[in-house]
């Protein structure tokens, strides 16, 4: 149902409890393009995952008691 409302130009806002919101539509929309800034934040990240700066799940309730904790 939210898929076909998105793909009909409506916009459906998802929300996550108080504290946050997502916006749900086709990716045709997104003019996505990979920038100087986007580059550098992945290679942060990538320097966190090689110092085991990273929090893993290993199962769904785990993923799901780590984002409500955001």
């Amino acid at each position: 149902m939210f898929f076909e409302q998105a793909d009909n130009g409506s916009q459906v806002v998802i929300k996550r409890g108080e504290k946050q919101s997502y916006i749900l539509a086709p990716m045709k929309d997104f003019n996505f393009a990979v920038t100087p800034e986007l580059m550098e934040t992945i290679e942060r990240a990538r320097q966190q995952m090689r110092e085991g700066k990273v929090t893993v799940c290993k199962t769904i309730e785990e993923n799901f008691k780590f984002l409500d904790s955001l």
